[in-house]
């Protein structure tokens, strides 16, 4: 799984995707675009990881597109750009089949940001920041921010962030529920560490049918989300780990859960 753009850290369990051009702030060209897709295909065939988590190297998250690919003449072009890297990116992490974590540690901005919003869970160090810098450069939001950014933080204050291009502190993502937790920076790499340990330890299909279940109910009626969640709880129930929770619970032990 050696990659040139990423760097990549097995544990007990899980993944740490780390973008690697920290130089550029990590922002995205063709090369880092088809890592991180390969990198994710890699993780999800191997059935000993259960938990991915995406950071950056560096004082950055993502900046988001690399602006000089964008507008060489001999680059991929815009079009490509979303077809080929960033759409495949935000799918692949929505159907993973574990969960995924955003670990920002910087700047998040355009794309970078989205990538992040798509994930299961944000999580931020203080210093972090998120900016939709679209229309600073004539451009529209893209990335699956305009389906993720007003479901977290409601319409009004979204379309305000997309127009304006304004930038949101770690602290102000936290209040206005566009990320889950803020942590300090000194502590920021062990919370996270910890984070992505739990997630691992826990029942992973009923994690992604969580996930399904989630998406689902933006676009369902009560009744058709009634239906998705009983089909969603047999499958969950024809598990191991149900088996293993339930036994779990009735013995007054801590559950061994192994995704199965």
């Amino acid at each position: 799984m050696q990659k040139q753009f990423l760097s990549l850290e097995k544990r007990e369990g899980w993944l740490w995707i780390k973008l690697n051009r920290p130089e550029v702030y990590n922002s995205f060209h063709r090369g880092m675009s088809l890592e991180l897709l390969a990198a994710m295909e890699e993780a999800s065939d191997d059935h000993t990881l259960r938990c991915l988590v995406i950071s950056g190297e560096g004082k950055a998250f993502s900046a988001g597109q690399d602006l000089m690919e964008a507008v060489d003449p001999q680059g991929p072009g815009l079009e490509r750009i979303l077809m080929e890297h960033f759409n495949p990116i935000i799918s692949r992490i929505r159907l993973l089949r574990m969960p995924v974590i955003a670990a920002v540690n910087g700047v998040a901005a355009g794309a970078g940001a989205n990538i992040a919003l798509a994930c299961d869970i944000v999580v931020a160090s203080d210093n972090a920041s998120f900016i939709q810098a679209f229309s600073k450069i004539g451009l529209v939001p893209d990335s699956g921010g305009t389906f993720f950014l007003p479901r977290l933080v409601g319409w009004q204050r979204a379309s305000a962030l997309m127009l304006t291009g304004g930038r949101l502190s770690a602290e102000e993502a936290l209040q206005c529920g566009m990320i889950y937790k803020v942590f300090p920076q000194v502590q920021f790499v062990q919370a996270v560490e910890e984070l992505a340990q739990e997630l691992a330890g826990m029942p992973t299909q009923a994690l992604v049918l969580t996930r399904r279940l989630l998406e689902a109910s933006a676009t369902s009626t009560l009744e058709e989300q009634l239906k998705r969640e009983l089909t969603a709880q047999c499958e969950a129930g024809r598990t191991q780990d149900f088996q293993e929770g339930v036994q779990a619970f009735l013995s007054r032990r801590a559950p061994q859960f192994t995704g199965n």
